[in-house]
């Protein structure tokens, strides 16, 4: 720790030297006689002050938690050597904060001794916070000495998404060859009936429909649908976010990206992300609860990183786009270099729809004509955005006011008659 005098120190020390100086000049005893016990004072302080060899750290109860939840934290402060008083303050990240309990501290602790306090701390926002940075400050018994030290954080607490409410997910055009909860266009064995048809030798006798086979005089046994997985790929904008009025685009695409990987791997799917922006971020697909853990850790370090440069597809390796993939996309339709990478997804046949977090409202249009007149043409160059993709059978649904269920029901009405009207 490092040693300073304090005010008092400093206090003691110039009433002492100004009292043996005047009493030298003035030739006036009294004066040295009223500065002495200042001197003794100041000398037996620094004489007996020593460093106590204070040691604070701080221990996460959890390193995970969620969005809003509260979580416990414990503050161990002990010292080698006697101290009147130690000053111990916790700093937090902003979207941190200390719901019970105080983040500075002051106790006074005897030489070995241990003392645990405990807060409870919230986080306001999704992310990864460093904690555990601490400024300790000790003091001797007289006031006279402070020794000062700053311990940086070593503590990593993450803080997942809150999670959105969704009965039902966005179901991909095919299925992959595994087993899951899809029910697939491809007929065999399965739990959903598909279709009868005549019996040929080689099938089973438990596929038999003795009852329409009672009525056509002849057996016909049952097709089903096999319950297939599926590979989808989120597909999270991280160009540019839009604020306002306390909410975030890119915050409320990252909850929506964290909620719907959660689900379809429930559904034993295969979930892979890419965040894609001016820094590209990938997980390839997989499945599992280890898989889970490994997408939403990738997403809550997403964050926009200002970049010029024109990005493609040909920057994300291949691996990470499996064939006859589920590319959603969560976007807020702003940057026209993300507009271009789904029409190329498009043009390569993948099957891609588009979820748009809707940043109207939290954008202003301003006062003046010219303000105004710039709103109108970033709407309309939105609307030719929305265009270009839904001419190119991509879904795009916007994700405002309502709630995400209600947008992936537009995008499922969308892509089943813009399927019936291809054919």
């Amino acid at each position: 720790m490092t040693r300073r005098g304090s005010p008092r120190l400093i206090g003691f020390a110039a009433i002492a030297a100004v009292g043996l100086l005047g009493a030298l000049a003035l030739y006036r005893a009294e004066l040295a006689i009223v500065s002495t016990p200042f001197a003794l004072v100041l000398v037996l302080g620094i004489r007996l002050a020593r460093d106590p060899a204070v040691v604070a750290e701080l221990t996460l109860g959890a390193e995970r938690t969620l969005e809003g939840s509260e979580t416990e934290a414990s503050l161990t402060i002990r010292a080698a050597h006697d101290v009147d008083r130690v000053d111990v303050v916790l700093e937090l990240p902003a979207d941190v904060e200390v719901v019970d309990g105080a983040a500075a501290r002051s106790v006074r602790l005897r030489a070995g001794e241990e003392r645990v306090l405990t807060l409870v701390l919230r986080c306001t926002r999704w992310g990864s916070f460093e904690l555990g940075k601490l400024d300790v400050r000790a003091h001797d018994a007289l006031r006279l000495v402070t020794w000062e030290a700053r311990r940086e954080g070593s503590r990593r607490l993450k803080a997942y998404p809150k999670p959105v409410t969704l009965r039902r997910l966005l179901s991909p055009i095919e299925t992959q060859a595994f087993a899951g909860s899809e029910v697939a266009r491809a007929k065999g064995d399965g739990v959903e009936y598909a279709d009868i048809r005549d019996f040929v030798p080689g099938d089973r006798v438990r596929s038999i429909n003795w009852r329409a086979s009672a009525r056509r005089q002849g057996l016909v046994v049952n097709e089903r649908h096999p319950e297939r997985n599926a590979d989808v790929v989120l597909f999270v904008d991280s160009f540019v976010d839009v604020r306002g009025a306390g909410r975030s685009a890119l915050d409320d695409a990252v909850r929506a990206a964290a909620s719907l990987a959660a689900l379809y791997l429930e559904r034993r799917d295969r979930v892979g992300l890419v965040g894609f922006g001016g820094v590209l971020r990938w997980v390839q697909p997989g499945m599992g609860a280890t898989q889970r853990y490994r997408l939403v850790e990738t997403v809550l370090e997403t964050g926009v990183e200002p970049t010029y440069a024109w990005r493609d597809v040909n920057v994300i390796p291949a691996r990470i786009l499996p064939p006859a993939s589920l590319v959603l996309a969560l976007t807020p339709l702003v940057d026209p270099r993300f507009v271009a990478v789904l029409e190329d997804l498009r043009g390569r046949r993948f099957d891609v729809a588009v979820v748009e977090v809707d940043p109207v409202p939290l954008v202003e249009p301003g006062r003046s004509e010219i303000e105004r007149l710039a709103y109108r043409l970033w709407l309309l160059e939105r609307e030719v955005y929305r265009s270009r993709l839904e001419s190119r059978g991509i879904g795009v649904a916007t994700w405002g006011e309502a709630d995400l269920e209600t947008a992936l029901e537009e995008v499922r009405t969308f892509r089943r008659h813009a399927r019936l009207a291809h054919v």
